[in-house]
């Protein structure tokens, strides 16, 4: 038993296990990947039972495509997109049951950018905690664009919105953490007071 590397490293003889389908190997690999599953799903849903539920989902994706990587994609990064294409795929399935909202107006983003510093320092968990204070669709491109690094194009894409409305959700994301941030600090400008 245990070897060189951490119980979060996914090797590739587990890799092989699971292909053949062996349930042991299947939830060893639910036991590596779970905490990189579950804090991607935790950012996206602001609901536990949903995070899990999309992490389930997503698991599930991960198993049944397996023999589909190409093995010069790193297995991480390789499962970190489907887990991110479950939860976007099932928002994308939920906005169409709901009305479209449309957005316009546009936020100046001068006052943004110490935000992004202070965020960058930021403990995962109290980061986590703030996102939760951000409107859904804003915090959805908000983790899209600032943390998973996909651009305004693709997002667009994704979500089925313009680019024009993903920059105005960042900005607006970006402004509500930074009220959050601010109230934390315990600074009550005149901005922050207006609520």
């Amino acid at each position: 038993m245990g070897g060189p590397g951490h119980n979060g490293m996914v090797t590739e003889s587990l890799i092989e296990r699971c292909l053949r389908e062996e349930p042991k190997a299947q939830y060893e690999l639910y036991r590596a990947l779970y905490g990189q599953m579950m804090a991607i799903c935790g950012r996206y849903e602001r609901n536990k039972q949903d995070a899990v539920a999309r992490m389930n989902q997503g698991f599930l994706k991960i198993l049944t495509n397996l023999d589909k990587r190409r093995p010069e994609v790193p297995f991480e990064l390789w499962t970190r997109r489907i887990m991110i294409n479950t939860v976007i795929d099932e928002f994308r399935k939920e906005r169409q049951r709901k009305a479209t909202e449309t957005l316009d107006g546009s936020l100046d983003d001068g006052t943004l950018v110490e935000v992004n510093d202070y965020l960058r320092h930021m403990e995962a968990d109290a980061f986590a905690e703030l996102l939760q204070r951000v409107p859904d669709m804003s915090r959805k491109v908000f983790n899209l664009f600032a943390i998973d690094g996909f651009g305004h194009q693709e997002i667009a894409q994704m979500l089925g919105i313009s680019e024009g409305t993903s920059k105005w959700h960042v900005a607006h994301a970006r402004q509500t953490l930074q009220k959050a941030i601010a109230q934390l600090a315990g600074q009550t400008t005149a901005k922050t007071a207006i609520r």
